[in-house]
C-alpha cells in the first residue's frame, strides 16, 4: 500500500507554474539557447474536468489527480503563442499535443546570460498559460557537457527493469544515491579550467518527465550542478497505451541538437557502461569530428568482456582524437579531466555555485 500511496503521488503530481480552463492545459519543459538561438517544447493536453468537491484525504486526492492524468489525452492543433518580451512566436501542437519553438535569429531578444523566465499561452483562451524557464549559455562558457543520469550520477540500476521502476517512483530524493564523487567532477567541469566558465550542464535520462522535480532535489542534496535542462521522455501512459514507449535514438538526438545548438563549442560525455552510451557516443565521435574533447564511461558491470569492448570503442575514440575513458571510480575521471586540461590543478577551492 505504501509503495502505491507513493506511485499515485508522483503520477499524480500537478504541473506547476501552469494554470488550466476548461480542461486544457500547457506542460511546459524549460528550454535553451545560446546567444545567436533558443528552443523550448511542451505539451497541451485535455483530461476530464475538476471534481465540484474536492476529496478529503491525501490519497483520495491523489488517485482523483491519478485518474484524470490516465484518462489526458494530447490536444492536436493548438496554437501556442510565446512571448519574450514585446515579441511573440507561434506554433501547433501535433497530434499528440506537442510543441515546439525553435528561434533561429534571437539576436536582440531581452534574454541575458543565465535564467530567464518567458511566457506561453493558448492563443484562442488567456486564461490558459505557463511560465517556464530559458536558460542561455554564457559567453565565456569553455564546454557543453552532457551526462547520462542512470547509473552515471546517480544509482537506479536500469539493468534491472524492477529495481528501477522500485527507485523511479517508490524513493524520494532523500534515499537515491550518488555515486562517490560526483559532485566534485560535475562542480569541476561547471568551474572549468579557470574556475569562472560556468559551462552548460546538460543532462538525459531514460526516466518520465513526471520525475522532473524530484531529480532537481536529488542534483540540490549532492551539490551537483543541475543546469536548467533536463531531457527526459514523456512515457504516454494511458490505457491503451500502459507500457512505456521505446526510447529509440533518445539520447543521440538530444545530443546531435545540442552540438546543432551550440555550434562553437566542445563537447564532453559522460555516461555508463551497463547499457549502449559507449556505443552512441563513439558514433557521435566520428560523425562529428573534433566535437567531442573527451568520453567518460562508469563501468558498472565488472564484466570483463563488456570492458574489452569498450577498450575497442576507446582505440576508436584516440584515432578520431577523442579520448574514451572507462573506470569505476570518479577519482579517475577527475585526473584525467586535469590533465588534460577540462579543469583545473586543484578542484579543493572549486566555486560551488551552480545553476538552480
Amino acid at each position: 500500500m505504501t509503495m502505491i500511496k507513493k506511485l499515485l503521488r508522483v503520477i499524480a503530481r500537478p504541473i506547476r507554474r501552469g494554470s488550466e480552463h476548461k480542461g486544457r492545459m500547457i506542460q511546459p519543459y524549460r528550454g535553451y539557447g545560446s546567444s545567436h538561438r533558443l528552443a523550448l517544447v511542451g505539451r497541451v493536453f485535455r483530461q476530464p474536468g475538476r471534481a465540484s468537491v474536492a476529496p478529503q484525504g491525501r490519497f483520495l486526492r491523489d488517485l482523483l489527480r491519478f485518474v484524470r492524468r490516465l484518462f489526458r489525452r494530447g490536444a492536436s492543433d493548438q496554437e501556442v503563442v510565446l512571448a519574450v518580451g514585446d515579441r511573440e512566436f507561434r506554433t501547433t501542437t501535433d497530434k499528440y499535443g506537442y510543441f515546439g519553438f525553435r528561434v533561429e535569429e534571437a539576436q536582440g531578444l531581452p534574454l541575458s546570460e543565465g535564467l530567464n523566465e518567458v511566457r506561453l499561452c493558448l492563443a484562442d483562451d488567456a486564461d490558459i498559460c505557463a511560465d517556464v524557464e530559458i536558460y542561455v549559455a554564457p559567453r565565456r562558457a569553455g564546454f557543453v557537457v552532457i551526462s547520462d543520469i542512470d547509473d552515471t550520477v546517480m544509482y537506479t540500476g536500469v539493468a534491472n527493469k524492477l529495481k528501477m521502476i522500485w527507485r523511479l517512483f517508490a524513493t524520494g530524493a532523500e534515499s537515491r544515491e550518488a555515486f562517490p564523487g560526483v559532485g566534485d567532477f560535475y562542480r569541476a567541469l561547471h568551474a572549468g579550467p579557470d574556475g569562472q566558465q560556468d559551462n552548460p550542464m546538460l543532462y538525459v535520462s531514460r526516466a518520465p518527465w513526471s520525475i522532473y522535480e524530484m531529480l532537481e532535489a536529488f542534483f540540490q542534496r549532492h551539490d551537483i550542478p543541475v543546469g536548467p535542462v533536463l531531457f527526459l521522455r514523456d512515457w504516454g501512459l494511458t490505457v491503451q497505451r500502459p507500457l512505456p514507449r521505446r526510447a529509440v535514438d533518445h539520447k543521440r538526438d538530444v545530443i546531435e541538437d545540442m552540438l546543432d545548438l551550440y555550434d562553437d563549442l566542445p563537447f564532453v560525455l559522460i555516461g555508463d557502461s551497463g547499457q549502449h552510451d559507449p556505443e552512441v557516443y563513439l558514433d557521435i565521435v566520428e560523425r562529428h569530428p573534433g566535437r567531442v574533447t573527451a568520453v567518460y564511461i562508469r563501468d558498472v558491470t565488472g564484466s570483463s568482456t563488456r570492458a574489452g569492448e569498450i577498450e575497442q570503442l576507446a582505440e576508436a575514440a584516440k584515432r578520431a582524437d577523442c579520448a574514451l575513458l572507462l573506470s569505476d571510480n570518479t577519482d579517475d575521471m577527475i585526473e584525467h579531466a586535469r590533465r588534460t586540461g577540462l579543469i583545473g590543478e586543484s578542484n579543493r577551492e572549486l566555486n560551488r555555485e551552480s545553476i538552480r
